[in-house]
């Protein structure tokens, strides 16, 4: 007989108490980070229509027992989840939100299927619960299973902007004007928003445990939005976080020579490793634990992974410490967070062995719990690569099941959001299994791949490899047949790998302009912004320039330049001027199809990059004929 869980009436109505304060704590958030405001805002009005339900079931006057009350328990451990994920999206860093938009995005939809999941289990007439409020509930629920996975495709302007901006080789990855597109992007312009920025990189820093790549780019970005906003100061976070001091001493500012830079708090057992840079002891190990064979601040390969005391920078720290009245601060206790790492790396190593499984069923459970874990967050993806998940995960790529291929490229999607596993990835052998999946896979799987392709591409001898086993052309088929999804994917993809100048003649000749220039009729579609952005790397292309330069083309762009948005006519210009300064006759051209008076009302009042492409725009225009 199943053991029955009851609860007082006066204990179930402090249950329900508690979910209504999670319900009115997240209503409450007011700063939900752009990237994820919309998604915040429609889950927490989806939550705020389970109140009349938690207060009719207060309304009780007996007590709560079975299912009604294991019910409730899972909706309020589902509630919990919710509230901690707004509550990031509510104060984490801006900038790592942008970064792990899609992974972000992920745990959204983990947290609708856990809420619908606990609402599928409430024996609502044995609660008495009325139809009205059984109604209202019932349209949360569609609510939640319609929102399917990436409903709302990512803003690509901010994709390509970050993608641009991190890349060490784009020349314009010091664009002062991508620079401020982005900060307005982010609302990272002002001196209180970038400060709290700075703080929430802080702890996220703290939260992970250490100093790794992504941290350098965030902190490296960072840094130039206060160079943009005027600020001065340079932002390395070598400065003390949280001081730890007594109360009756005025913090002094420590030395930045003293702060470890992976965990940014003064040093107890300094190191010295092979590039001469001196870090905490344990933080410099769990960097090298977590595979990584770089120095974390120079960025430069480690010949040998020996660690060195730092004994004189240790004395001077001691007596700097003597001299303020300052104790050195005591080690944070880990045992919790170690505990937990161990048992995620023995499910990630039973999962990782059960991929090689003869029993087809072990083999798929395996493969889908794997990509569940490896969005949820980077230390997964680390640990999945350690124990070998990566091979595993390629060789399944040629498994004969659309299936199984459909989650296995997804996984490795997942992974490849870490730097270190997009060349693991790649060096496995998979780029042709994904352009085999990419053309005869599922839809979801084709989109999948796109989007893979985009993420490993962010490493320029990927774009290499991509292009060099014939990975445009389906892409480029994705862009033209795909579903909206697939040809935002695609598009983004492309976008990328055509960065690289062999690719982009691969691009022209896989037929990609006719699509491109279909999404600028299309308006439906929404996908002006990205046409023109990938046009605009092709229009440098003596290739792309005779394909893109007809009269019907240019009709078009003075068509945008005249009613587009602020973004399209910003696209616009720099189409046009790219072009016109290759081809002085497209400019005349444009002259005749109206273009000089919404140039000049761009030159005024468009985006600061779209004034300075205008105005350049303008200025070769009087070369080529007289205005008055």
């Amino acid at each position: 007989m199943e053991r029955q869980i009851v609860m007082d009436s006066s204990s179930s109505s402090d249950l329900v108490r508690e979910m209504m304060e999670v319900i009115e704590t997240v209503g409450s958030y007011a700063g939900f980070r752009v990237t994820q405001r919309k998604e915040c805002l429609n889950l927490v009005r989806r939550l705020k229509l389970l109140v009349p339900l938690l207060e009719e079931i207060m309304e009780l006057d007996y007590s709560v027992s079975g299912l009604g009350l294991n019910s409730l328990l899972n909706l309020k451990k589902a509630l919990l989840g919710a509230k901690k994920l707004l509550k990031t999206c509510n104060y984490g860093s801006k900038i790592y939100l942008a970064m792990e938009s899609e992974a972000v995005m992920c745990r959204f939809h983990a947290v609708y299927h856990k809420v619908n999941h606990a609402l599928d289990d409430i024996p609502f007439d044995k609660l008495g619960v009325s139809i009205e409020v059984k109604e209202q509930v019932e349209l949360m629920r569609m609510q939640l299973k319609r929102a399917k996975r990436r409903t709302d495709t990512q803003d690509m302007e901010l994709a390509m902007d970050m993608m641009v901006i991190f890349s060490k080789k784009d020349e314009r990855n010091a664009d002062i004007a991508i620079l401020e597109r982005l900060a307005n992007k982010l609302e990272l312009h002002t001196i209180a928003e970038l400060k709290a920025e700075k703080t929430a990189i802080a702890k996220l820093v703290k939260q992970r445990g250490g100093y790794n790549e992504t941290m350098h780019q965030i902190v490296d970005l960072l840094g130039k939005f206060k160079q943009i906003a005027g600020i001065d100061e340079t932002v390395s976070l070598d400065g003390p976080i949280s001081t730890r001091t007594p109360q009756t001493c005025q913090s002094p500012l420590v030395p930045h020579e003293f702060l470890c830079p992976i965990t940014l708090e003064i040093m107890t057992d300094p190191v010295i490793v092979a590039t001469g840079q001196t870090y905490e002891r344990d933080s410099i190990r769990k960097w090298l634990n977590s595979n990584h064979r770089t120095c974390p601040k120079t960025g430069q390969t480690l010949e040998n992974l020996s660690l060195a005391p730092n004994f004189a920078l240790r004395n001077l720290i001691l007596q700097w410490c003597e001299k303020n009245n300052l104790e050195l601060p005591k080690k944070d206790s880990y045992a919790s967070s170690v505990n937990y790492s161990a048992e995620i790396m023995e499910e990630i190593s039973s999962l990782v062995l059960n991929l090689s499984s003869s029993q087809p069923n072990v083999r798929r459970d395996a493969i889908v719990k794997i990509r569940m874990l490896s969005k949820e967050n980077p230390e997964n993806r680390i640990f999945i690569a350690n124990d070998g998940g990566i091979p595993r995960l390629v060789q399944l790529l040629s498994y004969p099941d659309s299936n199984i291929q459909e989650h296995t490229v997804t996984a490795l999607l997942n992974l490849s959001i870490d730097e270190t596993n997009k060349r693991l990835i790649a060096r496995e052998g998979a780029i042709p299994a994904i352009i085999e999946i990419l053309q005869n896979g599922t839809d979801e799987a084709r989109e999948n791949s796109a989007a893979a392709f985009f993420s490993l591409s962010m490493l320029d001898e990927n774009k290499v490899l991509v292009g060099n086993f014939n990975g445009i052309p389906p892409l480029v088929a994705l862009l033209k047949n795909g579903t909206m999804r697939g040809k935002k994917d695609a598009a983004t993809a492309l976008f990328n790998l055509s960065l690289n100048q062999a690719n982009k003649s691969r691009a022209i000749k896989a037929g990609i302009i006719p699509p491109l220039l279909h999404l600028l009729d299309d308006k439906n579609l929404g996908m002006i912004d990205e046409a023109l952005s990938i046009l605009l790397l092709l229009a440098s292309h003596p290739e792309g320039q005779n394909e893109i330069g007809r009269l019907s083309f240019i009709e078009t762009l003075v068509e945008i330049i005249r009613n587009g948005t602020p973004k399209n006519k910003e696209c616009a210009v720099s189409v046009l001027l790219e072009l016109g300064l290759n081809n002085s006759s497209l400019i005349l051209a444009a002259l005749q199809f109206g273009v000089y008076e919404p140039l000049r009302e761009i030159s005024i009042s468009g985006t600061n990059r779209a004034q300075r492409k205008a105005n350049s725009l303008l200025q070769h225009m009087s070369k080529c004929e007289h205005i008055p």
